[in-house]
């Protein structure tokens, strides 16, 4: 079913030590407008979707988020790695340290862990895009709000890779939309054997 490439789609190389950045990084992890939750919510609303175009959208976009999960969470690590306990009180990260360590755990910046009550499903088509949509703008908004608290040109560049993506994510989901929209209005006629 899958072909690993074990290699993130953009590389992320952050030379610099920054737990502050890290821990608003942590937005684009388990927030609610996170790639965790883009990439649960998109995988489990293509069950009720009603036109292979539609299903193999949500697939994609759903599996392209599993892997931008990755890169986020790998610029986490390489942002925390080798932190000393000092800075992490300084960045606000010891209540997080306290309970799991550096290890990057599905959670906001204020610790709090992802849930799947943040999945919008409705098994409504248009209602789900619609969402679907919507949750492409807000981690656009999201991650440019990231690009200007980044100091980092390694970060801006992945952070600015990742932007780009939700924009791709959010056209196709207007056409995914728009594909619906055209199965539900065409006129549809069964045709009974003549047989029978």
């Amino acid at each position: 079913m899958w072909v690993y490439e074990k290699r993130l789609q953009i590389p992320v190389d952050i030379k610099k030590r920054d737990l502050k950045m890290a821990k608003d990084i942590y937005d684009a992890l388990g927030g609610s407008d996170g790639e965790l939750n883009a990439s649960m919510q998109y995988l489990h609303q293509r069950y009720t979707m009603p036109t292979g175009q539609s299903i193999a959208t949500l697939n994609d976009i759903g599996t392209e988020e599993l892997a931008h999960l990755e890169i986020v969470a790998s610029m986490i690590y390489q942002l925390t790695d080798g932190a000393t306990i000092e800075e992490i009180k300084a960045a606000g990260l010891d209540t997080s340290y306290a309970g799991r360590g550096l290890g990057v755990f599905p959670q906001d910046p204020n610790g709090v862990p992802w849930t799947a009550a943040y999945v919008s499903l409705k098994a409504d088509p248009v209602a789900d895009l619609t969402a679907d949509m919507s949750a492409e703008q807000k981690a656009r908004a999201s991650y440019e709000h990231l690009l200007d608290l980044a100091t980092d040109d390694d970060v801006k560049r992945v952070l600015a890779y990742l932007r780009e993506r939700e924009i791709v994510h959010f056209q196709r989901f207007g056409e995914t939309l728009m594909d619906v929209q055209n199965h539900f209005n065409s006129d549809r006629y069964f045709f009974m054997n003549e047989e029978q």
